[in-house]
């Protein structure tokens, strides 16, 4: 008895309800969190910066009665920053709009893949730069590595913690840590013992926090590819293996001191203020439009003894 086949009776389609992509998930970067965002209208300017040195030297004297008070004073100084402009750029060509089919919406598409692509520029920057040795008033490897029997973490960190509160009068409110960095915190047993009684839950960044007394402890976790375009992927994590100890201001403002500040030109948000622009326009020698994404900032440390760095605390 003859019956209709199955590929008969349905005609493979697209689906309209899904499709799949790799992106890092936005809380993956942690380069635009760790330091204070400033937004600036010009792109290159100065700061005044204090002397730490003076505002911190024990001057004042007993006065004798009908004689004059002891005197002093501060020097003050002038530093730089200079935002970079980055951009990217996907064209759509008319052919490729008119037959995309449903789900596709080229222009949503080119959008969010530039602004991914933003993302990781600006983390992969952060952490070249700034997630690494010589730039900070301290460089530790444990000489315990925290993966390894009998090693001491926490007072490790606290050693940290008392550097930078020795050298500044400040206390550490930020942790960074690279993925492989927590995953051995939160497995270590300095941290799990402090739990294991009073909580099922596994061990969490705030749960981090809370056994070092910081309030901020973020967890790097962005992946990138290294490869040039064409070439077989080759995938890493942008945090590697370290840690960043660190006082940062809760938000920038005058006479404040921070390890770090972002300087964002708003001036690549074509007057409306904004840090990131994206603009759209035609080119009609090509038969396409062009999708441009452009951001300029200037990741700058400013009080290099705010910061604390551990390399390769962990094999």
């Amino acid at each position: 008895m003859p019956q209709p086949t199955q590929s008969q009776v349905h005609v493979d389609a697209i689906l309209t309800n899904m499709s799949v992509a790799y992106m890092n998930e936005m809380d993956s970067f942690v380069a635009s969190r760790v330091f204070p965002t400033i937004s600036v209208n010009k792109q290159s300017d100065k700061y005044f910066t204090y002397s730490q040195a003076d505002f911190y030297r024990d001057q004042a004297k007993v006065r004798a009665d009908g004689t004059e008070s002891a005197g002093s004073g501060y020097s003050l100084s002038t530093d730089t920053y200079s935002s970079s402009v980055w951009a990217l750029h996907k064209d759509i060509g008319d052919q490729v709009r008119a037959n995309s089919d449903t789900p596709l919406d080229p222009d949503m598409d080119a959008t969010r893949f530039l602004t991914h692509q933003m993302m990781i520029r600006q983390e992969r920057d952060w952490a070249t730069n700034y997630f690494t040795t010589s730039v900070w008033g301290n460089d530790s490897t444990p000489s315990t590595l925290w993966d390894a029997t009998g090693s001491d973490p926490i007072g490790d960190i606290q050693t940290g913690i008392n550097t930078i509160l020795s050298d500044t009068g400040y206390l550490a409110n930020t942790l960074v840590l690279s993925y492989n960095a927590y995953k051995t915190l939160r497995n270590h047993p300095d941290f799990v013992d402090r739990y294991k009684y009073t909580s099922a839950d596994s061990i969490t960044p705030e749960l981090i926090g809370k056994v070092l007394d910081l309030p901020r402890v973020m967890v790097m976790k962005g992946v990138y590819n290294s490869a040039a375009e064409g070439a077989t992927a080759s995938y890493a994590q942008v945090g590697d293996k370290d840690a960043l100890l660190c006082y940062v201001a809760p938000s920038a403002g005058l006479m404040t001191a921070s390890a770090g500040y972002n300087f964002v030109w708003n001036g690549v948000g074509g007057g409306l203020g904004t840090s990131v622009a994206v603009s759209k326009y035609r080119m009609d020698w090509l038969r396409a439009d062009r999708l441009e994404i452009e951001s300029a900032w200037d990741f700058k440390v400013v009080s290099s003894n705010l910061g604390y760095f551990f390399s390769n605390p962990v094999a």
